[in-house]
C-alpha cells in the first residue's frame, strides 16, 4: 500500500500495455496533458516522439511508461493524475488500485450480501431488526454516499 508511484507504475505497466481502452486518441491526450501542464516532465521534443503516428500505439505507450519511470516519482504521479482525468474507468481498474480496497472492502460487500440474504430468507416481518443491524455493519466498509443510504434505510426500518 505504501508503494511509490514509480513502483506502482512498474506494477501497472503490463496491464496498461495490454488494455485495449488505451487507444491512440487516449495516449495522445495523456502525452499532451503531461507536455502542456508539466513541460518539465515531457518536453516538446519528447512529446513529439511519443505522438509519432508512424509508430504503433502499443510501442509508443511502452516507451512512454519506461520514460516516465526513468524521470522519477513526480513524473509517475502526474501520469496517474492524467490517467485519472482522461480515463477514469482505466484508472480504477489498475491492479494497484484494486489492491488498495483491501479486506475492509470485501468485508463490506459480504455484509451487504448477508443483509440482503437475511431480508430475503426471513421476509419483512422477522428480519427488520436483523437486516437493520446487517446493513449498519455493511455501511462500515463502503463509500460515504452508499453508507448514508444504508444507514437511512436501516433507521427507517427500525422506526416502522
Amino acid at each position: 500500500m505504501g508503494d511509490t508511484f514509480q513502483v506502482q507504475l512498474q506494477r501497472d505497466s503490463r496491464f496498461l500495455k495490454a488494455d485495449r481502452r488505451l487507444d491512440t486518441e487516449l495516449v495522445d491526450k495523456l502525452i499532451l496533458q503531461l507536455n502542456r501542464i508539466y513541460p518539465q516532465i515531457l518536453t516538446d521534443k519528447e512529446a513529439s516522439r511519443f505522438r509519432d503516428l508512424d509508430v504503433p500505439t502499443c510501442v509508443r505507450l511502452a516507451e512512454l511508461l519506461s520514460h516516465l519511470q526513468e524521470k522519477g516519482e513526480e513524473a509517475c504521479r502526474e501520469f496517474y493524475r492524467a490517467l485519472h482525468l482522461h480515463a477514469e474507468e482505466v484508472y480504477f481498474s489498475l491492479p494497484t488500485r484494486l489492491d488498495r480496497k483491501g479486506p475492509v472492502f470485501f468485508l463490506g460487500c459480504f455484509s451487504v450480501a448477508l443483509g440482503v440474504a437475511i431480508l430475503y430468507y426471513y421476509g419483512e416481518s422477522k428480519a427488520t431488526c436483523a437486516t437493520s443491524k446487517a446493513l449498519g455493519l455493511a455501511a462500515l466498509g463502503l463509500g460515504r454516499r452508499v453508507r448514508e443510504v444504508l444507514i437511512w434505510y436501516s433507521e427507517d426500518r427500525i422506526k416502522q
